[in-house]
């Protein structure tokens, strides 16, 4: 048995665009630079509050970026509704999740910077609720790269984190497979780039989802 954990923003959905209008509206809100969108792209992947710190500058979490996170929190679903937008699938995801599902040497399971409301709300909205085993989200766990999100996963399925494969298009996830002992596949589709994902431990690139099967052979 193998366990495909994959990150979700940048992954599985294209939400860059909703992420930095929130984001933006967040940071007019409190008085602060409007950041660009290279900016928002870069933290897609940490904790909320950790990636307002980090756009900011700031290493740690102070008390206004917790303020921000609440604000940013109660803005999503508006900004959402506003720009009628649904967080679009990637190329391809249906059909990979599809296939994976399919397989009975195989479960599927989310490792996450999102709420876990938010993540509940992308399941639901494509339905792959019922696909999903095992979630970590930011609400549950540390935020990446710490490996809790994988060991929890791997914990509650029964697996080794050695028969994990972390699927993510961020360096964070590429960290956290590594510290957790599983495998990292970074994908080319994503927010960061094929250098930075090498640079930061994936073990192999897919450049389009059909890729992604052939590595839990």
């Amino acid at each position: 048995m193998k366990l495909a954990l994959f990150d979700c923003d940048g992954t599985l959905v294209d939400s860059a665009g909703l992420i930095h209008e929130t984001m933006r509206r967040t940071f007019e809100k409190f008085g602060k630079p409007e950041p660009r969108f290279e900016d928002t792209k870069a933290i897609i992947g940490l904790s909320l509050d950790i990636a307002i710190a980090r756009m900011q500058g700031r290493p740690h979490v102070e008390q206004q970026d917790i303020e921000m996170t609440a604000h940013y929190k109660s803005l999503f679903s508006v900004v959402r509704q506003d720009l009628d937008y649904r967080e679009p699938l990637f190329p391809g995801i249906r059909e990979m999740i599809d296939a994976i599902c399919g397989r009975e040497d195989l479960l599927i399971g989310a490792v996450t910077g999102k709420s876990r409301r938010g993540l509940d709300l992308v399941m639901e909205t494509h339905g792959f609720d019922r696909h999903f085993t095992v979630a970590r989200t930011a609400d549950d766990c540390p935020s990446k790269p710490h490996p809790a999100m994988v060991t929890e996963c791997c914990d509650e399925t029964g697996m080794n984190a050695r028969d994990a494969i972390v699927i993510g298009d961020a360096i964070y996830d590429m960290q956290m497979a590594k510290a957790a002992g599983a495998k990292a596949i970074g994908v080319a589709w994503g927010y960061a780039s094929v250098d930075e994902l090498i640079a930061n431990g994936a073990d192999a690139i897919a450049y389009h989802p059909n890729e992604i099967l052939r590595h839990f052979s």
